[in-house]
């Protein structure tokens, strides 16, 4: 039988990469797709004969409809998609350009929709296949001071739990990935707007963060049992019935994330 094929996008580093060290470890051939080629060559030797690098860029339409169809073409099968490219920003919206809401969206929002829109097809097709796009936790919730971030989680997050059931009726299994705090190069590459970057950073150190390998792991899983969301927070369903039983307590902590946030602001 054919190995199975998976392209994972932003697939050079953070979860991405995990995600491809996962699959390949089962014997699925990855196309770690990313637009650093300098990383994303040093994962393909790392895996070897399992995986393949392609340069790309999530935010051209036509690059990313060109590549997925290329490699189900060479392969007459596409079995995993991960849409898990994004790039993060901190700052208040009062702070933002209209070239900064821009930039956060054509990666977060239009490459998820682009890859979403070519790995449907193709899957609609062949009759089968498991398409998963990466949100965030701050998909799932207020994201004060990441408000830009929090907006195209949500996005993303709305769009595949749609998906997901209008996916069931030609057999492919659609999920959204919803990590929290992971150990990844994101925060470090974040664009921070008229804020201070390294007390951000300072704050994270206080937070347990989970390894990109236990969240690929976690990814896999839950994405093979067709779950809706695969978030990397526990007590996620206890917590959300907490907020709404007790919505004080949600707005404490959120008031709590501004306040803090706010000293690290530059001005």
């Amino acid at each position: 039988m054919d190995k199975k094929i998976a392209i994972v996008t932003g697939g050079a580093s953070g979860i991405g990469k995990a995600i491809c060290k996962e699959l390949s470890s089962q014997q699925v051939h990855v196309y770690l797709a990313d637009i650093n080629a300098g990383d994303g060559k040093r994962v393909e030797r790392d895996l070897g004969d399992l995986a393949t690098f392609v340069h790309l860029d999530v935010t051209d339409a036509a690059q990313v409809t060109q590549t997925y169809y290329d490699i189900y073409n060479k392969h007459g099968r596409l079995d995993y998609v991960f849409n898990n490219a994004g790039i993060a920003m901190y700052g208040e919206l009062h702070h933002m350009t209209l070239d900064q809401w821009k930039d956060i969206m054509d990666i977060n929002v239009w490459g998820v929709i682009h890859g979403t829109q070519a790995a449907y097809d193709i899957m609609k097709k062949q009759g089968h296949g498991y398409l998963v796009n990466t949100a965030s936790a701050a998909g799932l919730g207020p994201g004060p001071i990441t408000s830009a971030y929090a907006t195209s989680k949500h996005a993303i997050v709305g769009l595949t739990t749609s998906l997901h059931y209008e996916a069931e009726a030609y057999g492919i299994h659609v999920s959204t990935l919803c990590p929290a705090f992971v150990d990844t190069p994101i925060f470090e590459r974040a664009h921070a707007i008229q804020i201070d970057k390294n007390h951000i950073l300072n704050q994270l150190k206080n937070q347990k963060l989970m390894s990109p390998e236990t969240i690929a792991k976690k990814a896999i899983t839950g994405v093979h049992k067709n779950k809706v969301i695969v978030s990397s927070i526990p007590l996620r369903r206890p917590l959300d019935i907490f907020f709404i039983l007790f919505p004080p307590a949600h707005r404490a902590l959120m008031r709590m994330v501004c306040k803090v946030s706010r000293n690290a602001n530059t001005r």
